[in-house]
Order: C-alpha cells, then sequence, then structure tokens
C-alpha cells in the first residue's frame, strides 16, 4: 500500500467516526457534528479569516459542520444572510469554537 493510500485510508476512518454533539439550549436544538473537516471544507473558512472577514468565517463553519441528527446540513447557505444578521452571534462563537475544538481560546479571547 502506498503512502498515499495509507494517509487517505487514516483520513476515512478519523471522517467515519461518530458525530459529537452540542446542545444549544437557547435552540431547543442539538447541533452534531464531525471531528475532523477537509480542505475542500476549509478552504473557504481560511479565505474569509485571511481577508478578515471573521464573523463570515465563524458562519461559513457552521454551514459547513453542523449536521442533523441523520448526518445532513443543518443549515443551507441560503441561510448565510440570516445567520450573519438575525442570529445571535455569541451563541454561533460557541457553537463554532466547540466545533473547531477552540472553546477556551475564544472564551478567553472573548473576555469570558
Amino acid at each position: 500500500m502506498s503512502v498515499l493510500q495509507k494517509a487517505k485510508q487514516h483520513y476515512h476512518s478519523t471522517m467515519s467516526g461518530e458525530m459529537k454533539s452540542i446542545k444549544v439550549e437557547e435552540w431547543d436544538e442539538t447541533v452534531y457534528f464531525k471531528p475532523n473537516a477537509n480542505f475542500a471544507q476549509q478552504g473557504k473558512i481560511l479565505e474569509l479569516h485571511n481577508k478578515g472577514k471573521i464573523a463570515e468565517a465563524l458562519v461559513e463553519t457552521l454551514m459547513q459542520r453542523a449536521l442533523t441528527a441523520e448526518g445532513k446540513r443543518m443549515f443551507n447557505f441560503g441561510d448565510k444572510d440570516t445567520l450573519l444578521r438575525e442570529v445571535d452571534p455569541e451563541i454561533i462563537v460557541r457553537i463554532v469554537s466547540i466545533i473547531n475544538g477552540t472553546e477556551k481560546e475564544v472564551e478567553d479571547a472573548l473576555g469570558n
């Protein structure tokens, strides 16, 4: 087996693992997510972040990674404006920080 095949096999084993979840009390909803994301998913997020569009990067992360219990995307890309303008940003930050495994760093940055 080539190194590339081994790398792919490893990646697929991590992506097919059990979904994690976050209970969002304010929404009376549970958000599911897979522990890893691929570069295709992260590309747009990194591009927005590098342009200083942090709020858009957070919303993009939520749209890319938030799943239903059945593993389907919770939000579609038509929801972006609504998420940016009509949803509590602190909740989005909290969800995305948990998804990204950076909850403590985000809380520290926000002074919480």
